[in-house]
């Protein structure tokens, strides 16, 4: 499976289970009730989803232009850090307004998030990657004998 296919269920299916566990994890956590957690989760996947395409559009346009193909554990490891780096400074001040605490409070939520998503990140793009293969910018380059 290729290109905005790709991407969509990708994005589906990470946002859905990442919906689940955060809702349930945030109810939990905090005290707040579900509905309130889940109102939360969903605000947070929808900004998410939008960092999500932009990340890994730009992601695979980088990839697609380096010599050495394939996804390595530092390349993954890369993608990850990337990824929750940049969702970080958006979601912070979003938190922070969102559940009305400080800045501070909200870095300390957001650091809980970044490690439950760093492995989920990465155990969930092992996994997709098995289950429907790499992208088209990861697979090794073929060339045709000159004969």
């Amino acid at each position: 499976m290729q290109g905005i296919k790709r991407k969509v269920v990708y994005i589906g299916l990470f946002e859905l289970i990442a919906i689940a566990v955060t809702t349930v994890g945030f109810a939990w956590f905090s005290g707040q009730g579900a509905e309130r957690a889940g109102v939360v989760a969903v605000l947070t996947s929808a900004v998410a989803v939008a960092w999500n395409l932009a990340y890994n559009t730009a992601f695979e346009k980088w990839e697609s232009r380096q010599t050495v193909r394939g996804r390595s554990f530092k390349r993954r490891m890369a993608h990850a850090l990337g990824f929750e780096g940049g969702l970080t400074v958006i979601l912070v001040p979003l938190l922070a307004w969102l559940l009305q605490v400080s800045l501070w409070q909200a870095l300390v939520l957001d650091f809980g998030l970044i490690v439950f998503f760093l492995a989920y990140a990465f155990v969930f793009n092992l996994a997709f990657d098995h289950v429907f293969g790499l992208p088209a910018s990861a697979l090794p380059v073929h060339v045709e004998s000159a004969t």
